[in-house]
């Protein structure tokens, strides 16, 4: 993508598309259901805020679930992920999901091969049900060239502010990637239906794949339009004043 500031209305226009979606959403009691997978420093998260940056938090929720429990690994595979589902009027973008078991535990050793095998049987019907239940389904696969994933991953390294983003298990994916790709190949050919297709986007310039994502996004919901309310603000009652809070409470030192 070019300048920055190109980018940067380019993304406004689509940010006001994504506040009518969501306006939609609550307007026709849909739930819709956003799952974003691809390689380690790929862009998911920031595509992931991209998309929430300028939308009511009670209208839409990111889901970035941790190592599971051992409660949880004693439970259906699928069973901690049902209960982030979206509700009635709901968006909820999966940064990673139940995919980890397609490509993230085989690679690492994290499932056996009974486990892997059923998952992929398993997995387009658990999305058919969703569908068929009325959940609009997305999956995104964002694909990131290896020169490019290097560069980003020496910019973590160096930045204090990025470095938290480096797990150990992304560290030793490092060792797996032509492994991880097979099973990332694997995963899509089995689990890539007319009910759940992937989508692939291109992220080696990570501006442009936000857009292109995006724009994507919003072109699967055609009649997502909906007429904005407009309104007159009221007119404040009495003269604008100073707001003075009762000194019971303690300030916050004025530092800056």
């Amino acid at each position: 993508m070019g300048k920055k500031k190109e980018y940067e209305k380019a993304l406004e226009d689509l940010q006001i598309e994504l506040v009518g979606l969501t306006r939609w959403l609550r307007l026709t009691g849909k739930r819709m259901l956003v799952i974003f997978e691809g390689r380690d420093a790929a862009g998911k998260g920031g595509t992931i805020k991209a998309i929430t940056d300028k939308l009511d938090t009670r209208a839409a929720r990111v889901v970035a679930l941790g190592k599971p429990s051992a409660t949880e690994e004693s439970q259906w595979y699928f069973q901690r992920y049902v209960a982030h589902l979206p509700s009635a009027g709901e968006l909820v973008l999966f940064d990673r999901s139940w995919y980890n078991r397609a490509v993230v535990e085989p690679a690492m050793g994290f499932c056996t091969d009974d486990q892997y095998e059923h998952f992929m049987k398993a997995c387009p019907v658990f999305e058919k049900m969703l569908v068929d239940d009325g959940i609009i389904l997305l999956k995104y696969w964002l694909s990131v060239d290896q020169e490019e994933q290097e560069q980003r991953f020496a910019e973590r390294a160096a930045d204090p502010l990025k470095r938290w983003k480096l797990s150990p298990v992304d560290l030793k994916a490092r060792e797996k990637y032509a492994e991880m790709g097979d099973l990332r190949d694997a995963m899509i050919q089995k689990t890539h239906t007319d009910d759940a297709p992937w989508f692939v986007a291109d992220f080696d310039d990570q501006r442009k794949g936000r857009l292109n994502l995006i724009r994507h996004l919003l072109d699967q919901i055609p009649d997502k339009l909906c007429p904005e309310t407009e309104f007159d603000l009221p007119p404040l009652k009495g003269k604008p004043k100073k707001d003075k809070v009762t000194a019971k409470a303690q300030r916050v030192p004025d530092i800056y």
